[in-house]
């Protein structure tokens, strides 16, 4: 598993459908978006955490699921201690698949009830410093199990721990009643992006990403993109959702979001100078993007993580 790139390399060899590491943060961590779903748990420390869940403090006890495809940054109250386990979309369509047998007939059906059940692109749940406490010799396992890369003879043990880790934890996840909109999920829902594809990833699509990633600024238009890529616009929009799980403008907004928050970090420019710089010439549309994807706005964000705002940082 990685961070979102529109160049992607393909190591069979190499892959696994999941993967666990622990690390210790003490300075913020920038947005980034990953291929894969993430499920967050925290075993030590405090920290904010910006995302479309908003705001939220997290502490031990809780843990953090983010669905493919979604922008979350933190900021560390001190430091905080996390074990994040990387789980790759098709593999976890799969189990929900044999979950549910009994109900769904194939595969699709199968996307189709995870997307309908669990369009909540992130959320935090709180499982309990006591639950919290029974994961961490299984995370250990699965982490030590996860530094020398997928070892065929090992991949029952880390299924083993995974499950147990989900045991625990997936009776807290909230499920949504209904599925969301055609709009909101082509828009928003991950659409199932993966790091290895079961059949090969449209070179249009990787061209397209690439494009909107070297040049973010750009008043990129659909039709434009599609004439790139010599295909339809619809053409475009179904291999790029296929692909990355948005829409090709909904990918451009994440990229934006994601610079925006660098900059915002990075230097003391103005609001509306960085809004301009990522491709944004309304600053107050600008805001609206950046708390969209995560949930505080552009001057709240750099208070929180720099301590401060510039005197024009409106």
């Amino acid at each position: 598993m990685r961070p979102r790139s529109g160049k992607r390399t393909t190591n069979t060899r190499q892959f696994s459908p999941l993967t666990a590491l622990t690390r210790t943060h003490h300075r913020p961590v920038e947005p980034v978006a990953f291929d894969c779903l993430k499920l967050i748990v925290v075993r030590s420390g405090s920290a904010l955490i910006f995302s479309e869940v908003g705001t939220r403090h997290v502490k031990v006890g809780d843990v953090v699921l983010l669905a493919a495809q979604t922008l979350c940054g933190a900021e560390p109250e001190s430091s905080v201690t996390t074990t994040t386990i990387y789980l790759d979309c098709d593999y976890v369509i799969d189990q929900v698949f044999w979950q549910y047998a009994a109900r769904l007939r194939n595969r699709e059906n199968a996307r189709d009830f995870f997307d309908a059940h669990y369009s909540t692109p992130a959320q935090v749940v709180r499982i309990g410093e006591d639950r919290a406490g029974v994961l961490m010799p299984w995370l250990d396992e699965l982490a030590a199990l996860s530094l020398d890369g997928p070892r065929q003879e090992r991949f029952l043990r880390v299924q083993a721990l995974l499950f147990s880790v989900l045991d625990i934890i997936v009776p807290f996840v909230t499920t949504t009643a209904s599925t969301a909109s055609a709009g909101r999920a082509s828009a928003v829902v991950p659409a199932a992006p993966r790091h290895r594809q079961f059949r090969p990833l449209r070179v249009e699509a990787q061209h397209v990403a690439q494009l909107l990633r070297d040049d973010p600024a750009r008043r990129w238009t659909v039709q434009e993109l599609a004439e790139k890529a010599h295909l339809s616009q619809s053409q475009l929009r179904r291999v790029f959702v296929e692909a990355f799980g948005k829409a090709p403008i909904a990918y451009l907004t994440m990229v934006r979001t994601e610079r925006m928050a660098n900059l915002l970090r990075s230097t003391e420019l103005p609001v509306k100078k960085i809004a301009a710089q990522v491709g944004w010439t309304d600053a107050d549309f600008a805001a609206r993007q950046f708390r969209r994807g995560l949930g505080v706005p552009p001057s709240a964000y750099r208070r929180y993580v720099c301590g401060s705002d510039p005197p024009d940082a409106a």
